[in-house]
């Protein structure tokens, strides 16, 4: 049977290598109009279409992004990085036209958001301004990360390399992440590391970034309360100490005072007068 070439393409999955996110055959407007209406679910402060289509540096950026990589698909080089150049200038998002992204990519205020070329992001991810999705290497193949279905990066933070970010997980503001990341956690820290599976919530999309645990902040406070340990044990200690040497020194005990007679018998001077007895 033919294929349907306008079928969804499946969702990615959280394997050690996640599948390109390919689009399905749509129109540039129904894309685009996708990613307006996301907004609208994603950020409070957006009140109606006009105002995102006018006003979120965003959803220009990633409007003209899908018309540039259009392009670069059917083997134009020189076009595509000028559209991407004037979207940068005006909206102070660089995307490279070849970056490969999914349906409903929400970039929340836009500025400083830099991604490389072969950079991959699935369907449903969030971006907060000054992400940067780098590379780190001149080779001219993979060297830039990709992300899952659902992810959601902090403000600030870098993922730098051609490592996998798995469906579902949360970078924290300012993280640098440098290694592969499982689906479904939250990564903090420089280096990013792992701190806790993703909380169950309610709504489409975890956006609490205020919940976000500091293993920083928890470390010092586990070593506040070794020292407050510590301290309680000293202080029960020296209680026990004075409380022994308060009962040694009571009345029925003491001997009263230091003297000859402590130790030994004491000395009788008549020892030494001449016996007058013969």
């Amino acid at each position: 049977m033919k294929r349907d070439m306008n079928a969804a393409s499946p969702p990615l999955n959280a394997a050690p290598a996640l599948a390109e996110p390919a689009l399905p055959r749509r129109s540039w407007w129904s894309l685009v109009r996708e990613d307006v209406r996301c907004v609208l679910e994603r950020d409070p402060a957006a009140r109606s279409l006009l105002e995102v289509w006018t006003i979120y540096p965003g959803v220009q950026a990633i409007a003209l992004h899908r018309l540039a990589h259009a392009l670069w698909r059917r083997g134009w080089r020189y076009g595509p990085r000028w559209i991407s150049f004037v979207s940068r200038w005006f909206t102070q998002v660089d995307i490279h036209p070849g970056a490969k992204i999914g349906m409903r990519f929400f970039i929340d205020h836009g500025a400083g958001v830099v991604i490389g070329e072969t950079a991959e992001i699935g369907h449903d991810v969030t971006v907060y301004h000054g992400v940067t999705l780098g590379g780190t290497s001149w080779s001219a193949g993979k060297r830039h990360p990709t992300l899952g279905n659902h992810v959601v990066v902090g403000a600030g933070a870098k993922i730098l390399g051609p490592i996998v970010v798995g469906n579902r997980a949360r970078i924290a503001a300012n993280s640098v992440v440098i290694d592969a990341v499982p689906a479904g956690v939250t990564v903090v820290g420089i280096p990013g590391r792992v701190v806790t599976p993703r909380r169950a919530t309610t709504h489409g999309f975890d956006l609490d970034h205020h919940l976000i645990p500091d293993p920083v902040a928890k470390a010092i406070a586990c070593l506040l309360d070794r020292v407050a340990q510590l301290e309680r044990q000293l202080q029960a200690q020296s209680q026990a100490q004075a409380s022994r040497v308060s009962v040694m020194s009571t009345p029925e005990t003491a001997c009263g005072g230091c003297n000859d007679h402590c130790a030994e018998p004491g000395f009788d001077p008549s020892l030494l007068q001449p016996s007058t007895t013969e």
